[in-house]
């Protein structure tokens, strides 16, 4: 799923996911580090419409690779850590 066309806007998100504050602006409500970010930080970030961004998150959220917060009406996207060791071991044992 990293690997197609659309993998390396993935592979962004979960990059600068690693380091909100330091890729994304800040956010009225919700911490970026304790939080995460919200679909329409990542979608200006990565200069698509908000849909294409959720599309993107949520692909990653189904894999595992971040979870959710719902504060007020948005939601909040941040890494799962424990999932992204996982799944790198899992490619490193040649899965």
């Amino acid at each position: 799923m990293l690997r197609t066309p659309g993998g390396t806007l993935r592979q962004d998100i979960l990059e600068w996911l690693k380091d909100p504050a330091a890729h994304f602006a800040p956010q009225p409500h919700g911490d970026p580090v304790e939080d995460g970010v919200t679909a329409d930080a990542v979608a200006s970030r990565l200069g698509v419409p908000r849909a294409v961004a959720l599309t993107h998150l949520d692909l990653l959220t189904d894999l595992g690779l971040l979870r959710t917060r719902r504060l007020g009406q948005h939601t909040y996207y941040r890494r799962d850590e424990v999932r992204i060791a996982e799944v790198a071991r899992m490619f490193e044992k040649g899965w």
